[in-house]
């Protein structure tokens, strides 16, 4: 087994990061942005649409691209390389963040259970894909 080529991850990172960002401009903004805001206005709270606010979630994205490219790499040698382990890594840090975050959530009643559904369904799509694009990206060292 070879050492993680970490310049790669975060080649590969950034490009899932640019897929993830789209992504979620494009699916949580038509499947989850009502939903998301109700159930914030219901808990007397809103979203501060400003740049820095935009800025960072960008940056989260850049960030959960390098984790998930990590994933990829780090499972690579057990799992073999290809679109396989990608999808894997992917629905492996799918589980880890979206279904045991929106399964401990989900009895406090903070969002609807619809809101936790939606979510989790647009990171399933979301996160193997983006997780693709950054494993094509992804090369280990010769």
């Amino acid at each position: 087994m070879g050492r993680i080529n970490a310049q790669r991850v975060v080649l590969g990172g950034l490009a899932a990061g640019v897929v993830l960002n789209i992504l979620q401009a494009l699916i949580g903004g038509l499947l989850t942005a009502r939903d998301f805001e109700a159930a914030l206005a219901a808990l007397g709270k809103a979203i501060p649409q400003t740049p820095a606010m935009m800025a960072y979630y960008v940056g989260l994205g850049f960030v959960l691209g390098i984790v998930l490219v990590w994933t990829y790499a780090a499972i690579r040698p057990r799992f073999g390389p290809g679109p396989r382990t990608a999808i894997i890594a992917g629905l492996a840090v799918w589980v880890a963040m979206g279904l045991i975050n929106a399964l401990a959530e989900a009895p406090m009643g903070i969002m609807p259970m619809r809101l936790h559904v939606l979510m989790n369904v647009a990171w399933l799509i979301e996160l193997p894909l983006a997780t693709l694009v950054g494993a094509w990206v992804y090369r280990e060292e010769a």
